[in-house]
C-alpha cells in the first residue's frame, strides 16, 4: 500500500503524456522514411516477401524509440 500512496496524479499524467508523444514521433518517423524511399515499403513487405527491409525497418523503428526515451528521460 505504500507504493500506492507515493504515485502522485502528476507523475501519471506526464506518462500518459509523455507515451503520446513518443508514438506520435514514431508515427512521424514512419511517415518520413516512406516519403523518402522511392518504392512503397509496404508492397515490398507484404506482397514481395522482402524480409531483409522488413528487418531494416523494425532495427530502425527500435534505435528511433531508444534514442526518443533518451531524449525523454533527459
Amino acid at each position: 500500500m505504500d507504493y500506492l500512496s507515493a504515485i502522485q496524479i502528476t507523475e501519471v499524467i506526464s506518462t500518459i503524456f509523455y507515451t503520446m508523444l513518443g508514438v506520435a514521433l514514431m508515427g512521424l518517423v514512419w511517415k518520413c522514411i516512406d516519403w523518402l524511399t522511392p518504392f512503397p515499403i509496404i508492397k515490398e513487405i507484404e506482397e514481395d516477401q522482402n524480409i531483409a527491409l522488413a528487418i531494416l525497418i523494425g532495427l530502425l523503428f527500435i534505435a528511433v524509440a531508444i534514442i526518443i526515451a533518451a531524449v525523454l528521460v533527459s
